[in-house]
């Protein structure tokens, strides 16, 4: 059984202090916000396959529950990025404009042009836009500026996920160090952990192994979340390039070696690895706390009488290391809501939009936005855990409105699932020891240019180690190549934007 208990979380609330506000831009076409004589029009991400009705239950208890009348203009998440540039080429954008794609080029260019409200002195006014995680605030800059007000995500939702009944086969205790870690590994691949005599591996990871679950592994051992100051030449380089990534590297290859990983791992497509994992071919996945769910139903649909159990880990330490975990949520940014200096041109209109957000922030309109209405969407159970009683009338009705949500942790319901709620417990405990990027605030017009051809052969050079194809010489030599392909002109610029937003 799970043994740790879920506690309900709410955002807190902080007092409203006194703010000015500057724009960085105004436009002449007149537009009124929030103050009733036009909706606000808001440009929203759709991620599921059917658009919600205008008018319909959501929507209309949000625009009663706000005191404020707005439109949704749904974009297809598959069509997102055209959209986005398509209106910023022609400046035909809405009052709202939820900007998942905000730390793209195109929009960092857009956003700090003049079409964009800035609104940080602003959010005091406002007590819940006030309580957003400085850290979250912090990552939602663009050279140390705010172009709107962040979507607020967990900050760190990583862990490592173990199968909990084959520790029990095999007399092992659930590990919290990475040499624990190690040891589980190689006995899931050397034992019997199944009690079938089937041969199994440890981690299961993917070809994405380099961006994803060996990045989460290298951050225990000290490396950064994407870019990480170097104290020693003061200069912001690449997690990638130092040595506390090299040194999680040699760690992971052996493990590898071990058969402790699963050999095939560079061509592991993501839903293989999941499959994977639910066929019993491994124990071990390094993962969102909160896959483990869907890991049991994804093996109970291909045997019932499955008993696979997880347990959740959240503090790995490695050393004299202090706890810590990167960030995969770009530090609790989901996206950016930004306000048009064009359609809302005096500060008492933004104002008007501000005060959408900051209500939306509410929890009778989170729940809306979230689980909907109360007897039609979903019920309590005796114990006060939520449950969705009309699943297709939700996913058509409601789940729209989940990518629109200012935030995603106004108020965490007790479910029905208690991997769930341990989920949710671990993911806010995350935040303690999250470690962000420094540098995702900042401009490098090479980084832009040159990074995900600088990343590539990283992440080539990467697994051909871990295979046992090329040495760490090797490693450090395709380093050596791209610092004059572009390499050392991002750490340049990188670190002189640093310093500037330092001061």
């Amino acid at each position: 059984m799970i043994s740790r208990r879920h506690v309900l979380s709410s955002l807190p609330l902080a007092a409203a202090g006194a703010a000015g506000l500057s724009a960085c831009g105004s436009g002449s076409s007149g537009g009124t916000g929030g103050d009733g004589s036009r909706p606000l029009t808001w440009m929203s991400v759709l991620h599921t396959p059917t658009t919600p009705q205008a008018g319909g239950p959501v929507e209309k208890g949000l625009q009663e529950s706000t005191g404020q009348s707005f439109e949704l203009q749904w974009v297809p998440a598959a069509s997102w990025e055209e959209k986005i540039n398509a209106v910023l080429a022609s400046g035909d954008i809405a009052d709202i404009t939820t900007n998942i794609s905000w730390n793209t080029s195109s929009v960092r260019q857009a956003l700090s042009s003049g079409m964009f409200w800035e609104v940080e002195d602003l959010l005091a006014d406002y007590p819940n836009l006030a309580a957003i995680n400085p850290t979250t605030l912090d990552a939602g800059r663009i050279d140390g500026v705010l172009y709107g007000v962040p979507m607020v995500k967990e900050v760190a939702r990583y862990g490592v996920l173990v199968r909990q009944d084959w520790l029990d086969r095999l007399g092992l205790e659930v590990p919290h160090t990475i040499e624990e870690l190690e040891a589980v590994a190689k006995a899931f691949a050397e034992g019997d952990p199944t009690g079938t005599g089937a041969k199994v591996t440890g981690f299961i990871d993917r070809q994405e192994s380099f961006g994803v679950a060996f990045r989460t592994l290298a951050g225990y051992f000290g490396a950064g979340d994407r870019f990480q100051l170097d104290e020693a030449s003061g200069q912001l380089i690449p997690a990638a390039i130092s040595e506390p990534w090299k040194q999680a590297m040699e760690w992971y290859r052996g493990v590898y070696e071990a058969g402790g990983v699963n050999q095939e791992f560079i061509t592991t497509q993501k839903q293989n690895q999941q499959q994977a994992i639910a066929q019993d071919k491994g124990g071990i996945v390094v993962t969102g706390l909160f896959e483990a769910k869907n890991y049991v139903s994804l093996a109970e649909s291909i045997s019932p009488d499955t008993e696979v159990r997880w347990t959740l880990i959240n503090d790995i330490t490695y050393a004299d290391v202090p706890r810590r975990i990167v960030s995969d949520t770009n530090g609790g940014m989901g996206g950016l809501f930004s306000f048009s200096t064009r359609t809302l041109p005096e500060e008492a209109d933004v104002r008007g939009a501000l005060a959408l957000m900051d209500a939306l922030h509410e929890e009778p309109n989170f729940q809306l936005m979230t689980n909907g209405v109360e007897g039609t969407h979903f019920a309590f159970d005796d114990e006060g855990a939520l449950e969705i009683i009309d699943q297709a009338l939700w996913e058509q009705q409601v789940q729209p409105y989940n990518g629109s949500r200012p935030s995603y942790l106004v108020e965490l319901y007790k479910s029905t699932n208690d991997y769930v709620n341990l989920a949710h417990e671990m993911m806010a405990e995350n935040e303690e020891f999250v470690v962000t990027n420094p540098a995702q605030q900042l401009s490098s017009p090479t980084f832009d240019r040159s990074w995900s051809t600088i990343e590539q052969a990283l992440s080539d050079s990467y697994s051909t180690f871990i295979m046992g194809q090329s040495t760490m010489a090797d490693y450090e030599a395709t380093i050596e190549t791209l610092r004059g392909q572009g390499l050392d002109d991002v750490i340049a610029e990188y670190t002189e934007a640093y310093e500037a937003v330092q001061g």
